[in-house]
């Protein structure tokens, strides 16, 4: 990526993430991937079921980068409408929605024998990161240790 362009993009998300009343933005798989370190294992933060989180690091500040996976079936009107949804989710206590990615690239892939030009897709979501951790990790680690905290004096011998 160029250096000038890149700093534009990543200028913008930062503005994203410092002014609260600033909109989410569609934003560059280049960024994304420029940030995240092209998505590399020691930028992984999290992943479950249809997604792989990353953090990534700005200039100015962090982020949070959602993969969702190439094998999820998810159409463009489903996707748009995810991303419309997360864009009305205002609240203090929820985590901010700063952005979106949807690429589409061709790629020559082997196909029985074959190569065939395949359309692969992308889908990104970009979140202000949370440096501490997800608040479910927080609430399900206080629960269970005073749940099974009081539990292994009962079972112990």
């Amino acid at each position: 990526m160029h250096t000038a362009n890149y700093l534009t993009k990543q200028k913008v998300l930062q503005r994203i993430l410092f002014d609260e009343s600033a909109e989410p933005k569609a934003l560059s798989l280049s960024l994304l991937e420029h940030i995240t370190n092209s998505f590399s294992d020691d930028k992984e933060i999290g992943c479950g079921g249809f997604a792989r989180v990353y953090k990534g690091m700005l200039d100015n500040g962090t982020v949070a980068v959602k993969k969702l996976c190439d094998m999820l079936d998810m159409d463009e009107k489903k996707f748009s409408e995810e991303i419309r949804c997360l864009m009305k989710a205002t609240h203090k206590n929820e985590v901010r929605f700063l952005g979106y990615c949807s690429d589409r690239q061709g790629e020559m892939v082997n196909c029985e024998g074959k190569l065939v030009l395949a359309d692969v897709r992308q889908r990104l979501l970009c979140f202000e990161y949370l440096p501490k951790g997800s608040l479910d990790k927080h609430i399900t680690g206080r629960l269970m240790s005073h749940v099974f905290g009081s539990s292994i004096h009962l079972f112990s011998v």
